[in-house]
């Protein structure tokens, strides 16, 4: 009878074997990775494209519906608005399903304690009986995207006391008390990815709005 005999792996076969399977957990390891970045790199775009689109519907909806809200305590009634160059308050109408009711804005990036800097619109109900515009100070406030690292606003419109026929110019700041700009740009940049595209709003507001004595020489509001 003839003797049986086993086969089996030599070491250099089952080191050979070894490396394999390491070379291929290896590529399958990568590649689980690379897929679960892209998912949440897409993830994160398709966030902040969806924090854009909300932010600037709500602003364009708010910018363009301005109330004609005066300092009426004050003898040329001033209007509740002041542009900056990286800030904008103005007084608005909050939309129904907001809560509705006519508040004083204030549109800014804020800073945060986990260094992300946020787009912001705080509110505060005004004072009529106000005799100079009010501070922020406590205000209500919401956070309209997160990550941003600029916000750049510019203003078109005439000169202070100049007449319709003067040319109207773009500006970094709004100086004009008794009159809104024609034309209102919010750039807005964020920490990561392209720049938000340009919000361009026209308030539909008239000069004479909220004052029923208007001086067309001066251009100001003399009386209510």
């Amino acid at each position: 009878m003839k003797p049986l005999h086993h086969r089996g792996f030599t070491l250099l076969e089952l080191l050979v074997a070894l490396v394999l399977l390491a070379l291929m957990s290896s590529l399958l390891y990568g590649t689980l990775s690379l897929s679960a970045n892209s998912w949440d790199r897409g993830e994160a775009k398709a966030q902040q494209a969806s924090d854009m689109r909300l932010a600037e519907e709500f602003l364009r909806q708010t910018l363009t519906a301005q109330h004609p809200l005066r300092l009426h305590k004050l003898a040329e009634q001033p209007l509740y608005f002041q542009g900056g160059r990286d800030t904008l308050a103005f007084a608005g109408v909050l939309p129904g399903r907001a809560g509705g009711g006519i508040y004083y804005f204030k549109l800014a990036v804020t800073a945060a304690a986990d260094s992300k800097s946020k787009l912001t619109l705080a509110r505060l109900i005004p004072d009529y009986a106000a005799i100079a515009l009010p501070e922020f100070s406590g205000a209500d406030q919401s956070v309209l995207a997160e990550g941003i690292a600029e916000l750049r606003m510019s203003y078109f419109g005439r000169d202070t006391d100049a007449n319709v026929a003067s040319t109207p110019t773009w500006r970094d700041q709004w100086d004009d008390p008794q009159r809104l700009p024609l034309i209102i740009r919010i750039d807005v940049k964020p920490v990561l990815g392209s720049p938000w595209p340009p919000l361009i709003v026209e308030p539909r507001l008239a000069p004479e709005a909220g004052c029923r004595s208007w001086d067309i020489n001066r251009n100001r509001c003399v009386g209510t």
